[in-house]
This record gives C-alpha cells, structure tokens and sequence, in this order.
C-alpha cells in the first residue's frame, strides 16, 4: 500500500488569494451586516425605534410570544424604558451592519450580533417562523468562530499588523 508522503491541502485557493472556506464566511458576513442596515432602515421607517412603537413591538411580544416568563419580565422592564431602550437597539443594529459589512472588529461584532439575534429570536418564540432568526444567529456564531473579517475587510489589514490579535 503506498502513502502519499506530500502534505494535503486543506483548502483551495481560487478568489483574491483567499481560501475558498475565508471567501464563504467573507459573504456570510456581508450578507450578515446587510440585513441588519436593512433592518434598520426599515424599523426607522416603521417608527419602530420612537417610544411609543418600540414599546408596541415588545408588549406584543409579551403578549403572544412563548417565551419563559423571566424573559417576558425582561421585555416588560425594556418595554418601560422604551425611551432610552429604541435608540439604543438602533445604534446597534446600524452598528453592527456596518461593521460586519466591512469588517471591521469583526469577531466582537459577531459575538453581540449572535447574542442579540438570540435575544431577539427567544423574544419571538412562537409569534414567527422558528428559522426566520435562528439561522442568521448560527451564522453570527460562525462568523465569531471562523475569524471571518480576514478576508474581504479590514480585519485583514489589520491582523497583518498584529496576527496574534483576537479582535480579527
């Protein structure tokens, strides 16, 4: 039986030098950083980021979602500082977009874009299609796992400089 004695390629290389694997998270994670600008935009027009409407958004959700009464006591507490709460979902939701867009401190992103999703998809439980949140939230988890601003973003610029870092 022969073996073959040269190293096996755990990857092929074919787009701007990267590997095939860093390409596929480079496009989850734009894909990733558009849909919350996208969200953004759309609660702004929605006025789900004024008071009165993020106060709306949640109180239905305490209403009709079937998420654990802890977190429905959560969602009320949010749902009564709803004045300080809807600016600070927004800022979030356009940060993390653009961020993740351009990759930029890619992999924190990815961590509190994976928690907020969660947040968000156990707030909705049972009022929404189960995988509508749940598939960006394991993407978001992907992302912070594979490093995924190492190609297509700055992180990549960046861990030239400094390629021990665990922020890219």
């Amino acid at each position: 039986m022969a073996t073959n004695a040269a190293p096996a390629k755990n990857a092929t290389v074919s787009f701007a030098g990267q590997p095939d694997a860093a390409n596929g998270l480079a496009l989850v994670r734009m894909t990733v950083g558009a849909m919350f600008v996208w969200v953004f935009f759309e609660n702004l027009g929605k006025g789900a980021y004024t008071p009165g409407g993020y106060a709306g958004v949640i109180n239905y959700y305490i209403k009709s979602s079937h998420s654990p009464a802890a977190w429905k006591w959560v969602m009320g507490l949010l749902a009564s500082h709803a004045a300080t709460v809807a600016p600070m979902q927004a800022a979030t939701e356009i940060s993390l977009g653009i961020l993740l867009v351009i990759g930029l401190l890619t992999r924190p992103a990815a961590v509190v874009a994976f928690l907020f999703l969660a947040s968000l998809w156990l707030s909705e439980l049972g009022t929404a299609w189960i995988w509508e949140l749940l598939v960006p939230v394991l993407a978001s988890l992907g992302l912070a796992v594979g490093r995924a601003g190492r190609a297509w973003g700055i992180d990549a610029l960046l861990a030239r400089r400094n390629p021990t870092s665990p922020w890219w």
